[in-house]
C-alpha cells in the first residue's frame, strides 16, 4: 500500500496451504483496479447500443432509473420478463447469492441456470458419489501414478505444480490425457493426445481393457458399488481399436496408460473440466471417475480422484439468502442468444453482473444481436468496461475483492476465510450487497437499514452466510466460527484423520454410501457416446483452453495484446499456411481473424484459441465463441465449446482491414 493505493499483491504467508504463493495472473491485478478500463461511476447510454457512448450520472439517478424500469416491465409484462445473468466473477458467499437473490426473487424474475462451466462434472459427481469430498491436495505426494485428464495445472491450478514435482521426485509416474502437450506436463512419462470429444470412448475402452486383463477389483465393487455389472458389460463393447479410431491415437497407447494405472498403488485420477466441454460431457466424466472404483484405487492416501473441493462445503442457499425459491422459469445461460431473440414470453430486461457474456457464452453473434435490441433494457454491473458493458443502458461500477468484505471457501483445498477490504473503493464503485439492497429498498421490497423489514447486511449477512455452510467445519457454532474468522483464522474441516481419504475417512454422500456406477440421474444410457459433429467443410476441432494469462475474461484486458491461433505444422502445410500468417478461422456461425502460430505441442486436427479473450484481441473483433454452437449436454445442460468444428484459410491484410468491425474499443462521454 502507498498513498491509499495498492501497489503490489502477494499471497498470505499465514495460509496453511498456499503460504504466500499466488499465480502471476493475480499479481497483475492492479492493472484492473487502476487501468483505463475501470468503471469509476454510474453511467447512462447516450449513443446506439454497442457504440460505447455513455454519460456520467449520480448513484441516486442510476438506482432510480433501474428501479423504475424494472418496476414498469414487471407491471406490464410480468416478472419473468426480467432475467438476471451472472456467474462467479471473484465473488464469495457475501457478494453473490445474498441481496441479489432476494431482489430477483422478489421481482419474480426468470431464473438462470449457471451452466457455462462445471455443470456436467457437478451432475456426475453428485450422481456417482454424492459429491464425496475430493482428496486433499497435500495427499497427491503419496500417489505413485497420477492420471491428469483434461486439466492443465500450470495454467489453471498452479498450486498443484510443486506437488506434482515432489510426487515425481518420490517415484510417481504422471500421465496426461489432453489434445495438447500442456506446459505443466512436458515431463510426464505418458501423453495421450486424444481428439476432443473422445474422452468417454477412451475411458470406457480402458475399463474394458482392465476387465479383460483381470485388473478389475470385484471385491471392492461388490462391497462398495452398485451398477458395476452394467458398466463392465457396456465397456466391453468399446475395444481398444474402436476407441483408438475415435480418439486418433494408437490402441497400444491407451492400453499402456490403463495398465500403468492398474499396476500402481496408490493411483490417483486428477479429473479436469476440459473433457466436459462437449455433448459427451457427462459420459466422459462418468467413465473417467468410474476408473478408481473399477480398479480398486480408493481407501488410502494418494488414491481415488481429485476435483474441486467446493462440493464438500454444502452451502444452504436458502439460509444464505433467506429467500424462498420463486418457482419461475429457468433459462440455460448457454442459450442467452436465443433467449433474447425468441423466448416466449420475451426477455425485456437483462441485469448482468459478475459475468461478461459477449465473450464467454456460445454463439457470440446471436448474443450480440440480442443485446442490440433497442427494446431490451440492459443493466451491466461490473468493475471494468467489458465487451458486454458496451451494450448496457445503465452501467454500475462494482468493487473488486480488495475493496469489499467477502467470505471465501477454498476451491482446491479445505478452509474458509474472511477477507476484509484493504483499500477504499476506486471512484464511486460499490459492493454487490449495497447496490442490490439499494434497488430493493427503492422498489419497496426491503425496509431501510434498521427497519423491521430490512434485508440482512453487514454483520447480519456474515452470520447468515457462515451459518449456511453445512460442511464439517471445525466449529459447529456460528458465533464461534465468526469469532475465529474475525481473528484472521482459516476455518479448517473436521475430517477424521485430518484429511479426506475416500472410502476410508469420507464416503459417498449417496443414500446407501456406495458408488453408483450406473446412476439413473444420468439417464437410461449414462455412458452413451454421440458421434463426432464434424463435417468435410469444417474438419478441424477448435478448443479454447485456459492460458498462462487467462482462466476467464476477468483478467484478459491486460493479459493480451493480440491473440494467435495455434495449429500443428502438418495442418498448416496442408493449407499452405506459414507461421505468422493472418488467417480466417470460420464455420457457418461466424469467423475470427487472427495471426497464426505453429506448434508441435498441439495434436493434428485441432486448433486452439485462448479462453477469455476480449473482442479487441482479434483482428476482426470476434472471439472463439463466435464459432461455438449453443448446443448443451443432455443431462446438465453444460456448454459444448469443444464441439466447435472449423476451417482455417489465409486472410490477406486488405481483407482483414475491410472486415474489421468498428466500435470494438469502448469509450465513455463524461
Amino acid at each position: 500500500m502507498a498513498d491509499g493505493r495498492v501497489v503490489g499483491i502477494d499471497g498470505d504467508h499465514g495460509h496453511p496451504f498456499t503460504a504466500g504463493f499466488i499465480c502471476g495472473k493475480v499479481r497483475g491485478f492492479t492493472k484492473r483496479m487502476y487501468g483505463p478500463d475501470r468503471l469509476l461511476y454510474p453511467m447512462r447510454r447516450t449513443g446506439p447500443k454497442g457504440s460505447g457512448a455513455f454519460e456520467r450520472v449520480t448513484w441516486d439517478a442510476a438506482i432510480d432509473l433501474v428501479a423504475e424500469r424494472l418496476a414498469a416491465i414487471r407491471r406490464e409484462r410480468g416478472g419473468e420478463s426480467i432475467l438476471p445473468f451472472y456467474y462467479g466473477g471473484s465473488n464469495g458467499l457475501l457478494t453473490q447469492g445474498t441481496a441479489d437473490a432476494r431482489l430477483f426473487g422478489a421481482l419474480g424474475a426468470s431464473r438462470l441456470a449457471p451452466t457455462v462451466c462445471a455443470a456436467p462434472t457437478g451432475a456426475v459427481t453428485r450422481a456417482l458419489y454424492g459429491k464425496m469430498a475430493s482428496i486433499d491436495l497435500a495427499d497427491l505426494e503419496a500417489a505413485r501414478f497420477i492420471l491428469i485428464w483434461g486439466a492443465n495445472p500450470r495454467d489453471s491450478n498452479i498450486h498443484l505444480v510443486p506437488l506434482l514435482k515432489r510426487a515425481r521426485e518420490a517415484g510417481a509416474r504422471i500421465a496426461i490425457v489432453d489434445p495438447r502437450a500442456t506446459p505443466g506436463g512436458r515431463h510426464a512419462e505418458m501423453h495421450l493426445p486424444i481428439f476432443p470429444g473422445s474422452d468417454a470412448a477412451v475411458a470406457l475402452a480402458m475399463i474394458g481393457h482392465l476387465d479383460r486383463i483381470g485388473a478389475v477389483d470385484r471385491g471392492f465393487l461388490k462391497t462398495h458399488a452398485t451398477g458395476w455389472e452394467k458398466l463392465l458389460d457396456h465397456a466391453r463393447s468399446w475395444t481398444l481399436e474402436l476407441a483408438a479410431e475415435r480418439a486418433r491415437v494408437p490402441a497400444r497407447d491407451i492400453a499402456a496408460v490403463a495398465e500403468a494405472y492398474a499396476d500402481a498403488d496408490p493411483a490417483l485420477v486428477r479429473c479436469g473440466w476440459g473433457l466436459e466441454r462437449n455433448r459427451n460431457g457427462e459420459a466422459s466424466v462418468a467413465a473417467v471417475l468410474a476408473l478408481p472404483a473399477v480398479a480398486g484405487k480408493f481407501g488410502k492416501r494418494g488414491g481415488g480422484y481429485m476435483m474441486s473441493a467446493s462440493g464438500a462445503y454444502r452451502v444452504n442457499d436458502r439460509v444464505q439468502s433467506s429467500a424462498a425459491e420463486s418457482g419461475t422459469r429457468i433459462i440455460n445461460m448457454n442459450h442467452l442468444g436465443r433467449a433474447l431473440l425468441g423466448e416466449k414470453p420475451p426477455i425485456d430486461a437483462l441485469f448482468v453482473y459478475n459475468a461478461n457474456p459477449v465473450v464467454t457464452i456460445p454463439d457470440q453473434n446471436r448474443v450480440v444481436e440480442g443485446l442490440r435490441r433497442e427494446d431490451l433494457f440492459t443493466v451491466v454491473f461490473d468493475q471494468v468496461m467489458t465487451d458486454t458493458a458496451q451494450y448496457g443502458d445503465v452501467l454500475l461500477p462494482a468493487t473488486t475483492f480488495l475493496e469489499h468484505r467477502d467470505l471465501s471457501t477454498s476451491y482446491g483445498t479445505y478452509g474458509v476465510m474472511l477477507a476484509e477490504p484493504v483499500v477504499a473503493p476506486v471512484g464511486e464503485a460499490r459492493p454487490n450487497e449495497d447496490v442490490f439492497t439499494a434497488i430493493g429498498e427503492r422498489m419497496g421490497f426491503a425496509g431501510r437499514s434498521g427497519d423491521a423489514g430490512a434485508w440482512p447486511r453487514g454483520d447480519d449477512q456474515l452470520r447468515l452466510s457462515v451459518k449456511a455452510i453445512e460442511g464439517p467445519l471445525a466449529d459447529a457454532d456460528t458465533a464461534a466460527r465468526v469469532a475465529r474468522l474475525r481473528r484472521g483464522e482459516v476455518l479448517p474441516f473436521d475430517f477424521p484423520g485430518e484429511r479426506p481419504v475416500q472410502f476410508a475417512t469420507v464416503r459417498p454422500r449417496t443414500a446407501d454410501s456406495k458408488a453408483h456406477l450406473w446412476p439413473a440421474e444420468l439417464g437410461a444410457e449414462p455412458y452413451r457416446v454421440l458421434p463426432d459433429p464434424g463435417d468435410q467443410r469444417h474438419p478441424l476441432a477448435l478448443i479454447s483452453p485456459s492460458s498462462d494469462r487467462t482462466i476467464s475474461s476477468s483478467l484478459a484486458e491486460y493479459g493480451f495484446h493480440e491473440a494467435r491461433l495455434e495449429m500443428h505444422p502438418d495442418d498448416a502445410r496442408a493449407r499452405s499456411l506459414a507461421d505468422g500468417d493472418t488467417v480466417r478461422v470460420h464455420n457457418d456461425l461466424g469467423e475470427v481473424i487472427v495471426g497464426l502460430h505453429l506448434s508441435g505441442d498441439l495434436r493434428p486436427g485441432v486448433v486452439s484459441l485462448p479462453k477469455g479473450l476480449w473482442n479487441r484481441h482479434t483482428r476482426n473483433g470476434s472471439v472463439s465463441n463466435a464459432l461455438v454452437p449453443d448446443w448443451v449436454s443432455a443431462v446438465s445442460g453444460g456448454a459444448c465449446f469443444n464441439d466447435a468444428r472449423v476451417e482455417v484459410s489465409r486472410q490477406l491484410d486488405s481483407e482483414t482491414l475491410a472486415s474489421a468491425q468498428p466500435g470494438t474499443q469502448p469509450r465513455a462521454d463524461h
